[in-house]
């Protein structure tokens, strides 16, 4: 005879607000440090937490990366999710582009973790690269050659204009150390590199 299945059973207030303390104390640990800089002794110490009250909510340091991870990625990707096949072609990307300029603003723990985690050769976030990232990308890669074989943008290969659009938009977020050297003094960046790319990306994409 097979018994009810056993319930899970629902967090309180208290432990809600704990892990996403631990969570947020993770991501700061995690975007300075990588994952192989961090320890759990950091995240602690972040969060204002013993140790021992970290490894209550988590098994250790990879279940706490793994769950930002899988946190990350259904917001990295909603931008280009977002992509209309119906709307204007030159317009959808360039918005694309403000979309992915704006989380630089928002989110650059969340860029630097992403970058660090690829650059460590994805060991944690590769099947979502290989599934979710790889069917999202085919399918708007796939959408922007329909509209450039129309003629309604300027042809050439969408799976590297993707790619310049990540690397122009994320470098604000992962290079922010170096940009804010390099931009002593100027407090609106991004809204001045809002305004290059947007100009960039429309004469490359004209038709």
């Amino acid at each position: 005879m097979t018994g009810a299945p056993t319930a899970v059973k629902k967090r309180s207030r208290i432990q809600i607000r704990n892990r996403r303390r631990i969570l947020d104390a993770a991501l700061e640990v995690f975007s300075h440090h990588g994952y192989r800089g961090a320890t759990l002794d950091q995240i602690a110490a972040e969060a204002g937490l013993s140790k021992p009250n970290i490894l209550y909510y988590f098994n250790g340091k990879e279940e706490i990366h793994v769950s930002l991870l899988n946190q990350l990625m259904t917001s990295w990707l909603d931008p280009l999710d977002h992509m209309d096949p119906d709307g204007d072609p030159l317009e959808e990307i360039c918005a694309y582009v403000r979309r992915k300029l704006e989380m630089s603003r928002e989110f650059p723990r969340e860029s630097r973790l992403f970058a660090n985690e690829i650059l460590q050769g994805a060991p944690r976030m590769k099947p979502h690269l290989e599934t979710t990232l790889k069917a999202l990308f085919d399918d708007k890669t796939a959408l922007i050659r329909r509209w450039m074989e129309a003629g309604r943008i300027a042809p050439l290969d969408p799976r590297h204009l993707i790619f310049s659009i990540w690397a122009t938009t994320q470098h604000y977020a992962d290079f922010d150390a170096q940009v804010r050297v390099l931009m002593a003094g100027e407090d609106d960046v991004l809204d001045g590199a809002a305004a290059y790319l947007d100009t960039m990306y429309r004469k490359l994409l004209a038709p």
